[in-house]
């Protein structure tokens, strides 16, 4: 919950996490330096993401990889290049739809503005403005009755944009100016920026006997925080793995991977070769990892939905609170095979945690994950596992409040393998 609220963007999950492996005794390096052989905790920062490592001791250059993988970013809304906008007295913010969200999860909340600037002199700053500062308003039903009959219809550009206060004279920079002097940064000095809106709401615990945890963002900074905490488990341990445990977790996954920092760019396998090159290996080694490394692809998954139970396969209904999900499809929406169950079986029993099968109904579309762009990308052996959750991509979430404790521990059992 600490960690959901203090991540209103991949920018800061990234530095979150970062946060917590540095307790641990990583250390970051810069991939414009030269690396050494040195064992222990590493990691990369790339805008949002993030890949870190431990290196155990007496480690050949052929030791292979086991990877949690998983993605920092979610579906919001991003504030475009000319942000400062308005009309009949109102003051608004330009946004754009980032991934696929929710759209009426959006409506009537109140919204928070945080995520990445950048200065003149190219350095960044994080800023998070989180209280009340914007609000998408929804039209009242006395303006249009057909939402009862035809149900609820916005359009993307014309019906999403938020307001942030009043006045005519709507000036360029005015947003940007807000933020500098929110951030404490000289005016005039920002030149370029990453925003996004979120969420002011905490998470919380949720139901009879709080057993359920409702919040923003879950898909996927639940996975992106039990990676972080297996890892830094991995490297707290008195024993040495015999295998190096990875923790990679890109940005952009909501919109196809395809960037830098996303999972379908180089940033992983440069990580990992790079580190098989500077114990000394040669590219015979760095095949021979590659060959015996496992990645298990972490995201957010279905739960059963009581009131939608037939948009579920009959026979797989995965619930909340009944540990991780194993996911699969024949088609490649998703990496698991055979092998790969038996991987993530082993690994659950090992932790003494439950473990629950999903599938999509064959006349439902099957959405996908980094898991197979993992596996074929760089011929890693990929397992997708998760959390079952409900309301996935709305602006707050809801899980079990056990599952993201029995992921961890699944997480530790693969990663000590």
């Amino acid at each position: 919950m600490t960690f959901l609220a203090a991540s209103p963007s991949p920018y800061h999950a990234v530095a979150n996490a970062a946060e917590r492996l540095e307790k641990a005794g990583f250390k970051q390096v810069a991939e414009t330096d030269a690396w050494d052989r040195t064992t222990g905790g590493k990691y990369v920062l790339r805008g949002g993401a993030i890949v870190a490592w431990y290196v155990p001791e007496g480690a050949a250059p052929h030791t292979p990889f086991r990877i949690v993988g998983a993605h920092t970013d979610s579906p919001n809304l991003r504030v475009k290049p000319l942000p400062d906008s308005g009309a009949h007295g109102w003051r608004q913010v330009a946004v754009e739809i980032y991934g696929g969200p929710l759209l009426n999860s959006w409506l009537d909340r109140d919204l928070g503005l945080a995520g990445r600037l950048t200065l003149r002199d190219g350095s960044t700053r994080l800023v998070n403005v989180d209280r009340p500062l914007l609000r998408v308003p929804q039209l009242a039903i006395h303006l249009d009755r057909s939402v009862t009959a035809d149900g609820l219809k916005l359009d993307k550009q014309r019906h999403m944009q938020p307001v942030w206060g009043l006045g005519n004279d709507v000036r360029d920079g005015d947003l940007i100016a807000f933020l500098e002097e929110t951030a404490g940064i000289p005016a005039g000095e920002v030149t370029g920026w990453d925003l996004m809106t979120h969420s002011v709401e905490p998470p919380a615990y949720l139901g009879r006997d709080r057993e359920l945890l409702a919040g923003p963002r879950m898909d996927n900074l639940l996975s992106v925080h039990a990676g972080t905490a297996a890892l830094v488990a991995m490297a707290s341990a008195q024993s040495e793995p015999s295998s190096i445990p990875v923790l990679a977790a890109f940005d952009h996954e909501e919109n196809g991977s395809q960037s830098d920092t996303g999972a379908d760019g180089p940033l992983l396998g440069t990580v990992l070769e790079r580190s098989v090159f500077a114990r000394g290996g040669s590219y015979e080694d760095r095949a021979r990892a590659f060959a015996g490394t496992v990645c298990l692809s972490s995201d957010t998954g279905h739960a059963v939905h009581p009131n939608y139970a037939e948009r579920h396969d009959p026979t797989h209904h995965p619930r909340v609170n009944g540990g991780p999900i194993l996911k699969v499809n024949v088609n490649n929406r998703y990496a698991t095979d055979g092998s790969g169950r038996a991987e993530f079986t082993a690994a659950c029993e090992r932790a003494g945690v439950p473990f629950q099968s999903f599938v999509s109904n064959n006349s439902m579309p099957c959405g996908t994950t980094i898991g197979p762009i993992t596996a074929a990308r760089h011929g890693i052996r990929t397992v997708d596992i998760g959390v079952a959750i409900l309301s996935m991509h709305s602006a707050r979430e809801l899980c079990g409040a056990d599952d993201p404790f029995l992921l961890a521990n699944a997480l530790v059992a693969f990663l000590e393998r």
